[in-house]
Formats: structure tokens, C-alpha cells, sequence
């Protein structure tokens, strides 16, 4: 019998992108494509939510990761830990603008 090593998901957290409608996403809309990076920025002056972390593609705002699930994001961020991969997992441009775009955040593999 063998024995299967467990290896864990670098999987972190996925969310639909937060407030699309009202930054610069339409500007790149044509680019995003599932798997696209996008890169993750704590926001801590933002009026609204000190914790916000916006998500950006080719310096492009294209919105927020939701209030609810930035909290650790936004800390690890805020400290200088680079430790995230960001992806585009879902794009439908037919739906609500708040459900177009879904974000997959995984964590790095620095191991050798």
C-alpha cells in the first residue's frame, strides 16, 4: 500500500470584485481573461474602509476585494509581505456588474 503525502491547496480566498462599475475596469475590460493576473494593494487612506485592498491590472483600478473578506489581506499587504498570486477565475460580462468579474487569490509556493 502507498502512502499519499498530504500537499495542501495554496488556494487562500476567492471573491467577486467589488465596485467594478465604478473605476477603470472598462478600460481593460478586453484584457481580463480567466487566469489573468491582477495585482492585490492595501489602501489604508481610503475614506470608507482602512482595511481596503484594491485589486489593479496594468495600474488600472478595477475595484475592491469585498469589506467582509480583506481583513487578513489587508494586513499581510499593509506589512510588505508579497506572498499572493491574484488571478481572474470567472468573467461574464452579461451579468450584474458586481458579479462579472471573480478573483482567486492563492498563496505562494517559495519553497525550493
Amino acid at each position: 500500500m502507498t502512502k499519499h503525502k498530504f500537499e495542501p491547496s495554496r488556494h487562500l480566498i476567492d471573491f467577486h470584485l467589488a465596485g467594478f462599475a465604478y473605476y477603470d475596469g472598462l478600460e481593460v475590460i478586453d484584457e481580463l481573461k480567466l487566469g489573468q493576473e491582477v495585482q492585490l494593494l492595501c489602501e489604508p487612506d481610503n475614506p470608507h474602509d482602512s482595511q481596503a485592498v484594491v485589486v489593479l491590472y496594468k495600474g488600472k483600478k478595477l475595484g475592491y476585494v469585498p469589506t467582509e473578506k480583506n481583513i487578513v489581506l489587508s494586513k499581510l499587504l499593509y506589512f510588505g509581505h508579497d506572498i499572493f498570486d491574484a488571478k481572474i477565475q470567472y468573467k461574464n460580462i452579461e451579468s450584474h456588474p458586481e458579479r462579472q468579474f471573480r478573483v482567486v487569490v492563492y498563496i505562494k509556493d517559495n519553497r525550493n
